[in-house]
């Protein structure tokens, strides 16, 4: 059974979430064993998308990344977000070397669920979505050749953008902007599940 929900090649927001949710889980993970931000060691291989990816197993980000996607599918199947941010630090000063964002940008769809015209559904093939967010999985992995060495230790956090008046759970803080010193960025290629469209675009410290 696929996790998009789709009954007669029909994705729902609710789907269309969970197909982004996990692009979110493996492109993170991806990311954190790609920048090196922890050993090598600490990551196991899995399949997905036809490709080797490999995941954290640690509990500790096991348990976060959790959390956060939890959080990120509920709103998400409610487009009340505008971008999820994964933002790379040098754990000892504090200072922003990486922002790696991924921009949710609502669509219009093309059909209805139930004959309700106010819940919008996608007859995009989930064959079509996988193969597109491969191609983006691919340049992930492509980027550690161009992006500069992180020769520090490195901490993550994730930041979620949601729409304004959001009602944030109790205990999550809300934060500022990310700021990169001589930054330059590298636009990804985009995925879209029909309903909601996914732009990943790094940002990252030019070396000195």
């Amino acid at each position: 059974m696929s996790t998009a929900q789709a009954t007669k090649n029909c994705i729902t927001l609710k789907g269309s979430a969970q197909i982004i949710v996990e692009y979110l889980k493996y492109g993170i993970n991806s990311i954190l064993f790609q920048r090196g931000i922890y050993p090598a060691e600490n990551f196991d291989n899995t399949q997905q998308y036809g490709l080797t990816i490999l995941m954290s197993k640690d509990p500790k980000i096991m348990s976060f990344l959790q959390n956060v996607l939890t959080q990120t599918e509920e709103w998400l199947s409610k487009n009340m977000i505008n971008k999820i941010s994964m933002v790379i630090t040098n754990a000892h000063t504090k200072e922003v070397l990486e922002c790696w964002d991924f921009k949710m940008q609502a669509e219009a769809g093309d059909g209805v669920e139930a004959g309700d015209p106010s819940k919008q559904t996608s007859s995009k093939q989930l064959s079509r979505i996988q193969n597109e967010i491969r191609d983006v999985m691919r340049q992930i992995s492509a980027t550690v050749s161009y992006l500069p060495l992180l020769d520090c230790i490195c901490t993550f956090d994730v930041m979620i953008h949601t729409l304004q008046n959001t009602e944030i759970p109790a205990q999550w803080n809300e934060t500022g902007a990310v700021f990169i010193q001589n930054a330059q960025a590298v636009q990804l290629r985009s995925f879209s599940t029909g309903l909601q469209k996914v732009d990943t675009v790094v940002n990252y410290k030019m070396s000195s």
